[in-house]
């Protein structure tokens, strides 16, 4: 990947490859899912099976090295991934994660699966009707944006 690229583009451009890899494999995935710890989740997608699988993107070495907050995805999760572009150092991210590689274009390859960690049946179910709400949500807005900012509005001055 390009090197020159700022770190934000180069975020965007490894996000839409993980994406497709998800997509791909049958996955759902959705960005930027909120967590119950207060943290986000890049992606967060829902597997054929009903499981979870979490996917932090990383720009470059940097953003890897200041983000200590990733061990707290493995919580709502039953597999964590990283995603990174060709030219991370891969070396700095931890075995016991999957990693996803982005090439050039909107391309990408599983290098390596991560293990399973299966959650509980109840936070599993919690998890789904946050991830089902948070979809479903998403999806009315792009259907009706001036309704939904409407219902949002409202519910902030309740």
């Amino acid at each position: 990947m390009n090197q020159l690229l700022p770190p934000a583009a180069r975020t965007a451009l490894v996000c839409r490859a993980a994406m497709r890899f998800c997509a791909l494999r049958g996955w759902a995935p959705v960005q930027e899912v909120p967590l119950p710890n207060g943290r986000r989740a890049d992606i967060l997608a829902l597997l054929p099976d009903g499981g979870f699988a979490a996917i932090e993107v990383k720009s470059c070495a940097r953003d890897f090295l200041s983000d200590g907050k990733w061990p707290e995805y493995r919580d709502y999760c039953d597999r964590l991934y990283f995603a990174v572009d060709t030219d991370f150092p891969q070396e700095l991210l931890p075995e016991d994660t999957g990693l996803v590689v982005a090439a050039e274009g909107a391309e990408a390859a599983l290098l390596r699966e991560a293990p399973a960690h299966p959650l509980a049946p109840a936070r599993r179910r919690a998890l789904l009707l946050r991830y089902a709400t948070l979809a479903a949500g998403r999806l009315a807005a792009l259907s009706d944006p001036a309704g939904f900012s409407a219902l949002r509005a409202a519910l902030r001055v309740e």
